[in-house]
């Protein structure tokens, strides 16, 4: 049964009751009245909360070395801890990311937990504001426009090292494993989604591994932009109310909470009226979408069958794959993970629409945009984990099946090419495909050349490579 207690708090419009089970203010319950979009699936993601968290805590420490109280500062960093530790839950940030597009209300509602239950920590009564003031102490030297697009960077950052970046080695290696156990088989490869030259399996595979190489270059490129932090830049960038040096400090603190090399933006303007930063990253994880959506195409379709499809690889076999056709198994983590790079690419087009859309000082998308960028981090580093483990590590090549279309196709009529030219060749493989014939067969027919020329020169293990 919901709690039915309340407490009496007030912001600059007035008073409002607030559950007493809860430690936000009349500034978050305000805004959970206003903004009653969708359900639980849409509050700001928590990493954003533990940043803000992460932030806060950095700021007490900072401004007690510009004279906050230290007993204050202790209890705004000790409260900070308990967000980010886990140990005040979600139903503390009760607010959804379709708000204010500064992320202003879910500051306020980090600065209202942190502030009460510092209150509570120092013995005081929660709601009193006193003696730790929401605004004045946890928010001290801070504004919403640069304490949020901080956070954003925070978690974005912290989500792509924990999450993002392991699942891409992860799926690197076992891709890298494959393509070097494939080296020595030979099979035919497709152009068009037509027969074309041969290739070894490992070739195709070191195709795979190379677009993940590059996908974790990518990504990790635009990670130095990322590092770079807001705060300091207060309301419209000039750093209004803060100290000097507050900026600076307050980025090598946070640098050193998190362990990742954060520096003090040297343009704050940009910082606050742009989120290209996060623009970039989205985009290169838009380019890691299109990469494994064709990976895991490549491996589903070349795993169809088991009798009437391709059926040059041996998929892993995880789980029942149909209701009514008994004995079915599908290729399920292939169409998982392309789902999930379908998602990418849809949050980078939101995301893109939010990054064009900063008006003079301010960008008025951030809550949009952190949460289809920490979306596609997530999904995409939890789908290369999940494809790994239960794909691309039991993988196995049909090797009768891969030798019996290599040897049926008609495009090794290309290895004739050098010999008595296109023409002829293109001849060979056209009366070959009318007549159901062997290449070899129609070759002798034409008189284009002898058995032993052909076997000299259809050498599907001589066509790998330049001579």
């Amino acid at each position: 049964m919901a709690s039915t207690a309340y407490r009496i708090e007030s912001d600059s419009f007035g008073e409002l009751k607030v559950p007493a089970d809860k430690y936000y203010g009349a500034m978050t319950e305000r805004s959970r009245l206003n903004f009653k979009i969708g359900d639980e699936m849409e509050r700001m993601p928590f990493q954003v909360i533990k940043a803000m968290s992460v932030l806060k805590k950095a700021a007490a420490a900072v401004n007690q070395d510009y004279g906050l109280d230290p007993d204050l500062a202790t209890a705004i960093m000790k409260a900070a801890d308990e967000v980010i530790e886990g140990k005040l839950d979600k139903h503390h940030f009760p607010l959804v990311v379709w708000q204010t597009g500064s992320g202003t209300q879910t500051n306020m509602n980090v600065n209202e937990v942190i502030s009460n239950r510092a209150i509570q920590i120092l013995g005081g009564q929660m709601g009193s504001k006193t003696p730790v003031h929401p605004n004045d102490h946890v928010n001290k030297s801070q504004s919403s426009n640069d304490t949020f697009p901080t956070a954003m960077h925070i978690a974005v950052a912290q989500e792509v090292h924990e999450c993002l970046l392991p699942g891409l080695r992860t799926l690197h290696t076992a891709m890298k494993t494959k393509a070097e156990e494939f080296k020595d088989i030979v099979k035919i490869g497709r152009t068009h989604t037509q027969d074309a030259t041969p290739l070894t399996l490992g070739q195709e595979f070191s195709g795979y591994t190379t677009q993940l190489e590059y996908s974790i270059e990518r990504v990790t490129a635009a990670l130095p932009r990322v590092y770079q932090l807001a705060a300091g830049g207060t309301a419209v960038g000039t750093g209004l109310n803060t100290r000097i040096g507050f900026a600076e400090k307050i980025a090598s603190k946070i640098a050193e909470l998190t362990g990742l090399p954060f520096t003090t933006a040297p343009n704050k303007f940009e910082a606050l009226a742009a989120h290209d930063a996060l623009v970039e990253l989205s985009g290169a994880m838009n380019v890691v979408a299109c990469s494994l959506m064709k990976i895991a195409n490549d491996v589903r379709f070349l795993g169809s069958g088991p009798r009437c499809g391709l059926g040059e690889l041996q998929l892993p076999e995880n789980e029942p794959g149909s209701s009514i056709m008994p004995g079915k198994v599908n290729p399920t983590q292939c169409e998982a993970i392309t789902m999930v790079a379908a998602q990418a690419m849809g949050n980078h087009t939101a995301v893109t629409i939010g990054g064009s859309n900063g008006h003079f000082e301010l960008n008025c998308f951030k809550p949009l945009i952190v949460k289809n960028v920490l979306q596609s981090a997530r999904l995409l580093g939890d789908a290369c984990v999940s494809f790994t483990n239960n794909c691309v590590v039991g993988i196995q090549p049909d090797q009768d099946r891969i030798s019996k279309l290599l040897n049926e196709s008609l495009m090794l009529v290309t290895a004739l090419n050098p010999h008595i030219g296109y023409d002829k060749a293109a001849k060979i493989a056209k009366l070959a495909h009318k007549e159901g014939t062997t290449l070899k067969e129609a070759a002798l027919k034409l008189e284009f050349l002898t058995s032993e020329q052909f076997d000299e020169w259809v050498r599907p293990q001589d066509m790998l490579g330049p001579k």
